[in-house]
């Protein structure tokens, strides 16, 4: 495999894909339009708890793993220090020896300033470069990883706000040169923004409960370049919004509901002529700031053809698009996710979720399963993914995503000095 097919298949190697575009586009009359980005592993749950929870997790109780998702839950947290460990094994149906590993830590300063820091490492194993003759070059280990300082502030009784600063580094070709094309690793700085609501007064009937809602915007940073070249990409900006509602059932019961919203905040491929002018939607080429507020309304749409299958052409000519279908596609691109956890004696922790997303938009879905166990010091979270798609055969056994297990290890150092206050 010569070097320019094996950047290929390391792009290829990160996304999960399910049906190909020809089984979508017959059965939908649309086409497939994924969005992609640079480093989209900043985009892969790195715990195991809302691992299991259908990758919810903006608003799920505070925990060592918050900065992941919403900074701003750390000032709620009720331990004044502690750190959590967490291994994946990803794709293992495509290879062995891609994994992430991610590493995160929290201190509280006071009674509303908490401070975290956490670093996250993708590797996809060794793989063999070779030139064009098929002569080995050198042997890399693409690897990605970031570094995170968070800090996140009580500004109310029931209200937080959260800063997460993030150094991104991706080195995918070891230097090498690509048809006289120097590469480089990716560097980027990025921030997170975040905000929290948590309000444990609430009464329904006569039961007890806590309602929390989060929001946040997550990796705002420079575009990243792996050459010497003018083709830069995106990172993977998400927008992401949700509630949690919390039972207390009694004093050894609690049952949670989790929802998030998605959507990715950069620019829609577009739809391009002959000769590669956009025919429809907006270029790509703009400004991060640009692509944050234009991305919600740049989906090309849906190409109206004529009877001999050509486009159909305004009067500047690009292409004509159905009545509502920029709408439509602006639809499709979020994604969703669900959880359910109940904890019994804040020791023992049962959790499922479910996660979707639209067929035309990378038609990643799946049901997620998991468990957490508290001890003292100690704590262990498992989770399973069993991914499915609706309307294609044998695409479980096919899906690069099955079998996906997460491990996490957390601990409360106040426990060892008999001070801790276990969170649910």
């Amino acid at each position: 495999m010569n070097l320019k097919t094996s950047l290929l298949v390391l792009s290829i190697s990160v996304f999960s894909y399910t049906q190909t575009s020809a089984q979508i586009e017959s059965q939908t009359g649309s086409m497939n339009n994924a969005i992609t980005t640079a480093v989209p592993f900043l985009t892969i749950t790195p715990d195991a708890r809302h691992g299991a929870l259908g990758d919810a997790g903006v608003a799920t109780s505070p925990d060592a793993y918050s900065a992941a998702w919403n900074t701003s839950k750390l000032a709620f947290i009720d331990n004044e220090v502690g750190f959590s460990l967490n291994y994946t094994p990803w794709l293992r149906n495509l290879v062995p020896d891609i994994s992430l590993s991610y590493l995160s830590g929290f201190y509280k300063l006071n009674d509303v300033s908490t401070f975290g820091v956490s670093m996250r490492y993708f590797t996809l194993g060794d793989i063999q470069f070779t030139d064009d003759q098929g002569r080995d070059i050198i042997q890399h280990r693409p690897n990605e990883w970031t570094v995170d300082a968070s800090y996140a502030r009580k500004l109310s009784d029931r209200f937080s706000g959260g800063l997460t600063l993030r150094f991104i580094y991706s080195n995918l070709t070891g230097g090498q040169t690509v048809q006289n094309a120097s590469t480089q690793p990716g560097l980027a700085v990025a921030a997170d923004i975040s905000a929290y609501y948590q309000n444990d007064d609430i009464v329904l009937g006569n039961m007890d409960a806590t309602l929390a809602f989060g929001g946040t915007i997550t990796n705002i940073g420079n575009k990243m370049s792996y050459s010497n070249l003018d083709q830069q990409d995106f990172l993977p900006m998400n927008f992401r919004i949700g509630p949690r509602i919390t039972l207390h059932l009694d004093d050894y019961n609690d049952l949670s509901f989790n929802f998030d919203i998605n959507k990715l905040l950069v620019p829609t491929p577009p739809v391009y002529d002959d000769n590669g002018g956009v025919a429809a939607g907006q270029s790509p080429d703009r400004s991060v700031a640009s692509a944050i507020f234009t991305s919600w309304s740049d989906a090309p749409g849906d190409v109206l053809y004529t009877e001999d299958g050509n486009p159909i052409l305004n009067s500047d000519g690009t292409y004509q698009v159905e009545d509502g279908s920029v709408l439509r596609e602006e639809l499709r691109e979020f994604y969703f996710g669900f959880g359910a956890e109940y904890w019994y004696n804040k020791v023992f922790a049962a959790r499922v979720g479910y996660f979707t997303e639209h067929e035309l938009k990378g038609n990643r879905k799946y049901l997620t399963f998991g468990f957490g166990l508290k001890y003292n010091v100690f704590g262990l979270d498992i989770s399973y993914l069993a991914p499915f798609y609706v309307g294609s055969q044998n695409s479980i056994q096919n899906s690069p995503l099955q079998n996906t297990l997460r491990f996490s290890l957390s601990f409360d150092f106040n426990a060892l000095s008999g001070n801790s206050t276990t969170i649910e």
